[in-house]
C-alpha cells in the first residue's frame, strides 16, 4: 500500500496510474500535492505546513548521517503472554505489511557525527503500542549505552500500552524507567523527541524521561488521549490541548523544534555534552581568550564619567532601555540553545535558560529577562519570576551538574513575583529550593547582577562562586521606596533610603559582597553594550579558568564557603 501516515488514517495515493501516483491530498487543508515535493520537504504539507508521520527508515534517513545506522536487537519476540486469539497472526500480518520486526527499531548511528545509541517508533505496527518487545528492546539499548558510554535518542510515537499484552504491557513502563535510571546514574544524555502521537503508558515511562525533551510541531502528547477524557468524563477539549505548543507552555517540553531543524539541534546537544564529559577543565582558555579592549568613545566616557548617586544608580537599573539578559548571552556566548519549562506546572517567561558556548566550553545560561519595550516587559512579567521560573533555574542548573557545566546567572529583577498564585504554588518554597541546591552544586556557578537585584528573588539565581555587578545596577534586601516606608512610614523617602541602604556596585564590594564591578563606560546602552559583554566574556574566561583542576566537591566547597563569611 503506498501512502504517507497521518494522525489516525493513511493519506492515500490518489488514482492507480503511474502520473496519478505522484500526487496525494493532505488530510488537514485538502490539498493535493506532488509526492517528491512532500518527500523532498521533510514529510511537511507544502501548503499548509501539516507534518505527516514518518516512517522508520525515514526518519533514520532523515536523521542519521548517510550508511551509519545498525540496527541492534531484531530478533526480540515478545511472543503472546496471555495467549490473546489472533493476536499472533495479527503480528505476522503486521510485520509482513510494514517489513518492521516490531513497534520500535534500535540500534546505534551517527547524527553528524556525534554517536548515539537510536531508537525509532513506528505507528504503522500497532500504533507504536508498548508491549514486552518494545520494552525488551528499549531496556536492552540503554544498557547496552551505559557499557558503551554513548547518549540514547528515542523518537517516541506510541498509542499506549499493548492491550493483547494486558499487565506485562503495563510492567514494561517500570521496566524502561529503571533501565533508564542507570543510564542517567551513569552521567549520561538521554534525550527524546516526541512526535505525533504520543499518549497513554508511554508518556508516563520512557517519552517523558529525557535529560532533554524535544517534540514536532502540534504533536499530540498526553497520558489519557482526547478520546478517552472525552468518553470518560464528558469534558469537551479546547483547540490545541495537549499539542506540543500546549506542553512546552505548560513546562514539560524544552523546546518544540522543527524538522527541517530537528537534526541540527540534536548535534548541538549531542556535541555539547560530549565536549563537556571530555573537557572537566578549563586551562584551553588560555590560548583561547582575546585580549578585550573598548573602543576608544568609551573608554574617555569611562575616564570622563562624574560620580552618580545611589538614586541615579536606582533609575538606570530600572531603566526599560537597559540590555537585557538575552542582549548579553546573545553577545558574550556562541549558539545559545533555550530550553524551556520546569517538568512541573509551566514555562516562565521572566527566567529565560538554555546551553550556550563560551571560548569553545559548553556552559549552562539563566537570565532573568524583564524585557526592552512595554510588551515584552508585560509578557516577561516585567522580570518577576513565579515559582515555575526558580524551578525551571533549578532544573537547569541540576542538568548542568549530571554534565560537568558550568552556570552563569545574568540578573535583572525587582523581585520575585508577589501575587496570590504565586504563593498558591510555592514561592518561597521554590526560592528556598534554589538556595539550597545551589549551593552544594559541583560546577562553577557565576552571578551577575546586570540592572535591579531585588531581595530573594534574585538571590534565588546568586548563589555563586562569585557574584559580579555591573557599575550601575543595584542589589537590596528590598525596593528604597518599601524600605522607606517600612522604617519611615513614608515611601517618598525613597531617595534617601537609597543613600543609606548600601545598595550600589560600590557599597556591595567594600562589604565583599561582590567580587567584581563591570565598568559601563558611562551607562549600559546602545553604544556601550557591546564594550561591557565583551568585557564581561573576557573575565568569565578568567573566572573558570580558576576551577581548573578542582574536583566537584572543592568546587562546592569554595562556594559555601564564601556565604559562610557572612
Amino acid at each position: 500500500m503506498a501512502g504517507l501516515f497521518h494522525r489516525d488514517k493513511y493519506i492515500r495515493v490518489k488514482g492507480v496510474g503511474e502520473e496519478e501516483k505522484r500526487s496525494l491530498v493532505c488530510p488537514e487543508c485538502g490539498k493535493e500535492l506532488n509526492r517528491t515535493d512532500v518527500v523532498v520537504n521533510h514529510y511537511i504539507c507544502t501548503a499548509c505546513g501539516n507534518y505527516f508521520r514518518v516512517r522508520t527508515n525515514n526518519r533514520i534517513r532523515m536523521v542519521c548521517d548517510k550508511d551509519t545506522f545498525i540496527p541492534w536487537f531484531e530478533e526480540t519476540d515478545g511472543g503472546n503472554p496471555l495467549n490473546f486469539p489472533g493476536y499472533d497472526e495479527k503480528l505476522s500480518s503486521v510485520r509482513e505489511k510494514t517489513g518492521l520486526s516490531e513497534g520500535i527499531t534500535v540500534g546505534i548511528g551517527e547524527i553528524c557525527g556525534e554517536k548515539a545509541c537510536i531508537g525509532v517508533c513506528d505507528s504503522r505496527f500497532l500504533m507504536g503500542s508498548m508491549g514486552h518487545a518494545v520494552g525488551e528492546k528499549i531496556a536492552l539499548i540503554f544498557e547496552r549505552a551505559v557499557s558503551m558510554k554513548l547518549p540514547v535518542v528515542l523518537f517516541c510515537c506510541s498509542g499506549g500500552a499493548r492491550m493483547q499484552e494486558g499487565i506485562i504491557s503495563l510492567m514494561q513502563m517500570a521496566k524502561t524507567s529503571a533501565a533508564i535510571k542507570k543510564h542517567a546514574d551513569a552521567g549520561l544524555l538521554y534525550v527524546t523527541v516526541l512526535t505525533d502521537p504520543t499518549t497513554g503508558g508511554v508518556t508516563a515511562s520512557f517519552a517523558m524521561l529525557g535529560d532533554i525533551i524535544l517534540a514536532e510541531p502540534g504533536a499530540l502528547i498526553g497520558f489519557a488521549g482526547p478520546r478517552v477524557i472525552e468518553q470518560t468524563i464528558g469534558q469537551k477539549l479546547p483547540k490545541g490541548f495537549q499539542r506540543a505548543e500546549f506542553q512546552e507552555e505548560h513546562g514539560f517540553v524544552d523546546r518544540v523544534v522543527e524538522r527541517d531543524d530537528l537534526k541540527t539541534v540534536l548535534h548541538q546537544i549531542l556535541k555539547s555534552h560530549r565536549v563537556s564529559a571530555l573537557n572537566n577543565s578549563f586551562s584551553h582558555f588560555t590560548e583561547e581568550i582575546t585580549k578585550f579592549t573598548p573602543t576608544e568613545v568609551n573608554r574617555e566616557r569611562l575616564a570622563k564619567t562624574p560620580a552618580k548617586s545611589a538614586w541615579d544608580k536606582v533609575r538606570e537599573a530600572r531603566s526599560v532601555s537597559r540590555p537585557s539578559a538575552l542582549t548579553y548571552i546573545g553577545l558574550i556566548f556562541d549558539d545559545f540553545l533555550e530550553l524551556h519549562g520546569d517538568r512541573s506546572y509551566g514555562d516562565d517567561k521572566a527566567v529565560a535558560g538554555g546551553i550556550a558556548w563560551l571560548y569553545g566550553q559548553p556552559v549552562t545560561v539563566i537570565g532573568i529577562q524583564k524585557g526592552n519595550d512595554a510588551k515584552e516587559c508585560a509578557m516577561r512579567n516585567y522580570g518577576m519570576a513565579s515559582p515555575e521560573g526558580y524551578r525551571k533555574a533549578l532544573r537547569l542548573m541540576k542538568q548542568a551538574e549530571k554534565f560537568h557545566r558550568p552556570v552563569v546567572c545574568l540578573i535583572n529583577t525587582s523581585g520575585a513575583y508577589p501575587g496570590m498564585e504565586a504563593e498558591e504554588r510555592g514561592q518561597g518554597e521554590a526560592i528556598a529550593r534554589n538556595l539550597f541546591e545551589m549551593s552544594l552544586l559541583k560546577v562553577p556557578v557565576l552571578s551577575v547582577i546586570i540592572g535591579e537585584g531585588g531581595s530573594g528573588g534574585a538571590l534565588g539565581l546568586a548563589v555563586g562562586n562569585e557574584v559580579w555587578m555591573l557599575e550601575n545596577s543595584t542589589y537590596s534586601v528590598l525596593s528604597p521606596e518599601g524600605f522607606a516606608s517600612i522604617l519611615w512610614k513614608d515611601g517618598k523617602r525613597a531617595k534617601e533610603a537609597a543613600q543609606v541602604m548600601g545598595i550600589t556596585a560600590d557599597d556591595l564590594k567594600r562589604l565583599s559582597v561582590i567580587e567584581r564591578i563591570i565598568p559601563e563606560y558611562g551607562a549600559a546602552g546602545d553604544s556601550t553594550v557591546n564594550d561591557i559583554a565583551g568585557f564581561m566574556k573576557e573575565q568569565m574566561a578568567v573566572f573558570l579558568k580558576k576551577f581548573d583542576g578542582m574536583d566537584g566537591a572543592a568546587v562546592a566547597e569554595d562556594r559555601y564557603r564564601r556565604f559562610r563569611k557572612y
